[in-house]
């Protein structure tokens, strides 16, 4: 499937990145995958120049994004779709962050399609959206429909910040792992973010701070969650207070959790590096035996992987 770009300007983000940023192999006796930068700026000066060089580029992709993508038609009922699995990727469900839309995931969408995935869905919920429940019953429905029209069983899911919270309280209180094989994370607030206080006018951000009833629903004991986790996180996201609340720590669930260094906020799901990541992440079907630290792309070893990133 061939996804083009919603503006011009899309395609030349990407030579910027890879110049501002490079992935190199780490020394295999030292285990963590290192994402390390040839400029020679601290990693806050780094990750601001970054994330303002993707707003710019952001603000040209948003208006086109605020649309819901099409949709192919349902299949007939008399139809039976054929039996895809073990034959194809799995459907991969993009799902954005708080007051953004699916232009977020232009280039992480192109990166996905040259790769050769080939169902790739970009949902919108609405910037007015008040409750994280509500947005979770949106998910299951655009998930139901999803399976139903691919005759794939289960999904991937990709959220940013926002919409990595929302779908883990579809996967987690709402039966969602028996649709969903792997939920990447990308910035989210697992355990609640305390930065920008003066936003808690809005219901969704107060849902995200630390203690908030979904915050605390997100903790209870969930055995037999059938669901893959792969949380990545930053040293340099400015949105999340502390950074590591973009971990998931959860003693009943399939955790890898992958530090992103230098890295801010808008770039998780810009950056090539995490991008490779992702793809790595979404190619091993086999889940892991616990949580802990993850390496990408390298695949993790039996048991808790190992994975940091300078």
């Amino acid at each position: 499937m061939k996804v083009t770009p919603f503006a011009p300007f899309a395609p030349l983000l990407t030579p910027f990145l890879r110049q501002l940023s490079r992935v190199r192999p780490a020394d295999p006796a030292a285990a963590p995958l290192r994402l390390t930068a040839p400029l020679r700026l601290t990693a806050p000066l780094r990750a601001g120049a970054l994330d303002l060089a993707i707003f710019t580029g952001h603000l040209f992709l948003y208006p086109a994004g605020i649309v819901q993508e099409r949709r192919a038609a349902p299949l007939p009922p008399e139809a039976s779709p054929l039996p895809t699995e073990g034959r194809s990727h799995p459907p991969v469900v993009l799902l954005h962050g708080f007051v953004d839309n699916r232009s977020v995931f232009v280039l992480l969408r192109r990166s996905l399609a040259r790769h050769g995935w080939q169902h790739l869905v970009s949902l919108n919920y609405s910037p007015l959206t008040c409750d994280i429940r509500t947005a979770a019953e949106l998910l299951d429905r655009h998930i139901e429909e999803i399976c139903a029209r691919t005759g794939h069983r289960r999904v991937d899911v990709v959220g940013h910040s926002l919409g990595g919270l929302i779908a883990r309280y579809y996967v987690q209180r709402m039966g969602g792992d028996s649709r969903v094989r792997t939920l990447i994370t990308l910035g989210t607030p697992h355990e609640g973010t305390t930065a920008v206080p003066l936003a808690d006018a809005h219901p969704v951000v107060r849902q995200m701070r630390p203690g908030s009833p979904v915050i605390e629903e997100l903790r209870r004991p969930a055995p037999g969650c059938r669901t893959r986790f792969v949380s990545f996180w930053s040293d340099a996201d400015p949105l999340m207070a502390p950074v590591t609340t973009a971990r998931i720590e959860h003693p009943d669930l399939l955790v890898e959790n992958v530090l992103v260094s230098g890295v801010g906020h808008l770039a998780l799901p810009i950056h090539p590096g995490v991008a490779a990541g992702i793809r790595h992440a979404l190619e091993v079907a086999a889940p892991m035996g616990g949580s802990g630290e993850g390496s990408v792309p390298t695949p993790p070893a039996e048991g808790s992987g190992s994975a940091s990133v300078a």
